[in-house]
């Protein structure tokens, strides 16, 4: 994408002060220090499994790309101020890719208005689609890396980040069907460069005995998943979701949109195809999750920043004013929270946030069990509850450690519905689950949905005679294996 020419004007930008605003928005998320949010938890967990010498996809259950659980080595599977930091800085970092890949199509202005863009949604969002680093947010740097080196035309780097973000996401597939249509003529470059990750990390899994688990945890069990909709009505879902996320990204939107005109043919079927791959990304497996949308936010804003740009230029009290506007439903709406967090946070008191209520049972579930563990007792926790483990520091003693494959219910259904995708699969994973004899046993999912409570199963109703009630939480009941036992 070349730059198109426009009549220059000094734009609202004081010289590296606006690194100052990425930087407190990234900054923002230190107030969720204290709570943690879906799947991030899985991935610290994941992350204490592997400090302990245990080999994901062969020595415990891991359904995700293996560097999810990387990014968590960086602050030894600890929740709290450390990890809100190092997500800061990745935020910083994603913005600071941002910025290059949009200072090199148009200039210095629209480097910064994109990163200021970037910044600004991943943090007044939904908080459960920003706040954590699972594998969506952590697909961002790869996807804008990968984007940046196809814009200069260096396919080997290009398809490098590809591969990195397939170790994250495979939904970093459509960032590579997007570098392969912009580099048609340097495909087996960038086929190269995506095989050096991938090599190497699928080297390490075949010599150290993961390989047969990953293909059955990551590949087949993905599969499975996306066959299975969540919803009778995905079309109607799709449509309200896509809606939403338009109406608080609208300033990205009507940026985008004041962009087309001023661009060259090469460069709208470039953002043309990068925006519609990355929108039927968001589409797959029709779940429509918030956090899936991330995917959709670098084309956007990218194309937005050249937008916002021009309008700053051509009249900046109007743009500024319209800006404002878009910018200020997301604001309103989410800003608040930060600030009543902080707020409970100074006063030292628990929030009634209901978003965080289980959260807050697994850190009560995990005091009780901290409080009559011994050293080296393990855990295993039935239902999606991984940060019961993060909090109370304790171990799986096997290869599971969440209900997921032994009901073959995923987590995103199982406190309203019992229907496996896998049955035969869960059943033999049931038995191979009962060989393993833990310390403690949460119940997390059973008080929220009888029907895939642990004695809800023959197989485990006769192993859970081993252990008795200790201890119960409004979510949780807290069995320990008796002595007897």
């Amino acid at each position: 994408m070349q730059a198109t020419a426009v009549t220059s004007q000094p734009l609202p930008y004081k010289k590296y002060a606006w690194w100052g605003v990425v930087v407190a928005f990234a900054c923002l998320r230190m107030v969720h220090a204290h709570l943690l949010w879906s799947d991030e938890d899985y991935h610290l967990a994941a992350a204490m499994h592997v400090l302990a010498g245990r080999v994901p996809y062969r020595d415990f259950w891991y359904d995700k790309p293996p560097l999810c659980a990387v990014y968590y080595l960086l602050v030894g599977g600890y929740a709290g101020i450390a990890l809100r930091l190092l997500d800061a800085l990745y935020i910083v970092l994603v913005c600071q890719l941002a910025y290059r890949l949009a200072r090199a199509c148009w200039g210095t202005a629209e480097g910064i208005t994109a990163a200021l863009l970037i910044a600004f949604f991943t943090t007044f969002y939904l908080p459960a689609a920003v706040i954590p680093f699972a594998a969506d947010a952590l697909l961002l740097a790869p996807h804008f890396a990968a984007i940046y080196f196809a814009y200069q035309r260096r396919a080997a780097w290009a398809g490098f980040f590809c591969g990195i973000g397939l170790l994250v996401n495979i939904k970093a597939g459509f960032i590579l069907a997007v570098c392969a249509l912009w580099l048609l003529g340097e495909l087996p470059l960038l086929l190269a460069g995506l095989a050096a990750p991938l090599l190497a990390v699928s080297a390490w899994f075949w010599f150290s005995g993961a390989w047969p688990g990953f293909y059955e945890q990551v590949w087949r069990g993905g599969l499975l998943y996306s066959q299975a909709w969540p919803t009778a009505h995905p079309f109607q879902l799709g449509l309200t979701r896509v809606a939403g996320w338009l109406g608080f990204h609208a300033a990205l939107v009507a940026g985008a949109t004041l962009a087309l005109p001023s661009l060259s043919k090469e460069q709208r079927w470039k953002i043309g195809v990068w925006i519609a791959l990355s929108f039927a990304a968001v589409c797959l497996g029709n779940r429509f999750a918030p956090r899936y949308f991330l995917q959709l936010l670098p084309p956007l804003a990218i194309a937005a920043s050249r937008g916002v740009t021009l309008a700053l230029r051509r009249d900046r009290k109007m743009a500024v004013a319209v800006l404002s506007v878009l910018l200020l439903l997301p604001l309103v709406r989410f800003g608040w929270r930060y600030a009543t967090l902080a707020a409970d946070d100074l006063a030292r008191r628990e929030t009634s946030w209901p978003d965080v209520a289980m959260d807050l049972d697994s850190q009560r579930a995990a005091a009780l069990i901290g409080g009559l563990a011994k050293p080296g007792d393990t855990l295993f926790v039935w239902g999606y509850r991984p940060d019961i483990y993060v909090y109370s520091r304790m171990l799986s003693d096997g290869l599971f450690w969440d209900s997921q494959p032994l009901t073959g219910v995923p987590a995103d259904r199982h406190l309203s519905a019992s229907t496996a995708i896998s049955s035969e699969a869960a059943a033999r994973n049931r038995r191979l689950f009962v060989k393993s004899h833990p310390a403690f046993v949460v119940d997390g999912l059973g008080p929220l949905n009888p029907a895939l409570a642990l004695n809800a199963y023959p197989e485990l109703r006769q192993w859970l005679t081993q252990y008795k009630v200790v201890a119960r939480t409004k979510l949780c009941v807290i069995y320990r294996r008796s002595i007897s036992g």
